[in-house]
């Protein structure tokens, strides 16, 4: 099996502490939730539409080729016939599905040509370019009346300094002026921001570049990027996630960055607390983004060091937002107040989060993957906690929401490494103005993955009206492990 391991699910599967550094297998970076500027919109008819990896599908016999598929929202929620399913080998989609490529496993969505339509930019950061091995690639796929349609690649302007093009992707106005840009990351430290007004000819509104304090070469470079506007001046910030170079060790942790009518500046980084995935949204309504990361990891029991401020079974960091960036911090796990569950080791909580506004509030909620938590026995089933957002930030008193393949109502069985809450995304893909949630589950049927849909009532998530599509349903070949549910788009 050519399992790709996700860098967020912290079982034992999953991270290893070696000579200090935290080793991250060969699968690549995640697809973080983003609230950096609105909900995806590829057909522009009011319903948000989401967008789910599964990176290691076979295509024209290729295993690992990869493909993404596009869900697109409707009245009636989201189903498996509103969709388009894409590959290499999609007419007008540029390049060839080819072995182990990964492509789809990362995506983020922008209207990068500012015509109305959200655009999705995907990539393959191991397919091998021109004799370059692991090279990477990115491409844009365009958004139309009819949904995604055609693609332009973004070439990687620096071939040979390191590997990976399009490792990580985020996408916001980080300048302020209107129009959406893309950050690309790739092994090395260097990201790449393509200005908006990018066109389907490849040109954009201009590039520049930005190096935070990261690790660069080999598996290095950023993990994550995550975009949001944290300080509510207009422009969004980015939460770059990496590995230090001020520690013996290299542990991972994140770093603000700021956004300016001149864009990022990797010199203005502040660093943050750890944890892989992260998410940014207004959960006090205080008019700030806040930054919510999952620290996912349990501490080392045998001896070695320990990512610094582990907990047993994970936690998330809650940064609060104010007009001069991150302020205040809070941590929650599910030890902590009427959380759902426990915390026990390999829980994984918070190794997924999105952010979204489930009952029309005016204050972001939280939904928490805990794709490692073992219930009645089975190892790995996997869970979500959903937590609503207040005046005081996040709610952890009463109200809270759990949610398993065992809950009535859900469809599917707890099995046995499931994964359930691999992913997790709220999108308003009803158009009621109030988020619906999306649970990936890549070890569904010998990770094939599934995708499970539960949709708003208007003040909480419900059961009601609920539906499970398959990697068959929605176009997915099941030869080896496509994975469907692995990442969504950011």
């Amino acid at each position: 099996m050519h399992k790709h391991i996700r860098t967020a699910l912290a079982t034992a599967a999953a991270v290893a502490l070696t000579g200090g550094l935290m080793s991250l297998s060969t699968g690549s970076a995640l697809a973080a939730d983003s609230v950096h500027h609105h909900e995806a919109d590829f057909n522009h008819d009011g319903y948000g539409d989401v967008a789910y990896s599964a990176g290691w599908a076979t295509v024209g016999g290729k295993k690992g080729a990869g493909q993404i598929v596009a869900l697109y929202g409707s009245a009636n929620g989201m189903n498996a016939a509103a969709r388009k399913t894409v590959s290499q080998n999609t007419t007008g989609v540029p390049g060839t599905a080819e072995t182990n490529d990964g492509f789809g496993w990362v995506s983020a969505y922008g209207d990068f040509n500012s015509d109305g339509f959200d655009d999705l930019a995907v990539s393959a950061d191991h397919e091998d370019v021109d004799g370059d091995t692991d090279g990477g690639t990115v491409l844009i796929m365009w958004g139309s009346q009819s949904g995604l349609t055609g693609g332009t690649t973004i070439k990687d302007p620096a071939v040979s300094s390191h590997d990976r093009w399009g490792r990580t992707l985020a996408a916001g106005d980080f300048d302020g002026d209107g129009k959406d840009d893309l950050a690309i990351g790739s092994s090395a430290s260097t990201i790449y921001v393509y200005k908006g007004g990018i066109t389907s000819a490849g040109t954009s509104g201009g590039r520049y570049t930005l190096k935070p304090p990261i690790m660069s070469g080999g598996g290095a470079g950023p993990i994550t990027l995550t975009a949001g506007d944290v300080n509510n001046d207009g422009k969004t910030d980015l939460v770059v996630d990496g590995y230090e170079t001020d520690s013996d060790y290299g542990w991972n942790t994140n770093y603000y960055v700021p956004g300016s009518a001149s864009g990022l500046d990797g010199s203005s980084a502040t660093e943050l607390k750890r944890g892989v995935i992260t998410g940014i949204g207004d959960v006090n309504g205080d008019g700030f983004g806040d930054i919510v990361t999952g620290q996912s990891w349990d501490p080392s029991k045998d001896g070695s060091p320990s990512v610094p401020e582990s907990v047993t079974g994970g936690k998330i960091n809650i940064i609060y937002g104010s007009a001069g960036g991150p302020a205040t911090t809070a941590e929650i796990s599910q030890d902590t107040g009427s959380v759902p569950g426990s915390s026990e080791r390999g829980d994984a909580f918070g190794s997924e989060l999105t952010l979204g506004d489930i009952n029309g509030d005016g204050y972001q909620d939280l939904a928490i993957g805990a794709a490692g938590e073992n219930l009645n026995g089975v190892v790995n089933a996997g869970a979500v906690t959903v937590l609503y957002g207040s005046p005081e930030g996040l709610n952890t008193g009463s109200g809270s929401q759990y949610f398993a393949q065992s809950t009535a109502g859900v469809p599917g069985t707890d099995e046995k490494d499931d994964q359930f809450g691999t992913e997790v995304k709220l999108t308003d893909v009803t158009g009621d103005g109030k988020s619906d949630l999306t649970v990936g589950a890549w070890g569904e049927n010998d990770f094939n993955g599934s995708l499970t849909y539960l949709p708003s009532n208007g003040t909480k998530l419900t059961t009601t009206g609920a539906r499970s599509l398959s990697a068959t349903s929605v176009g997915v070949s099941t030869d080896g492990y496509p994975q469907l549910g692995g990442n969504a788009a950011n």
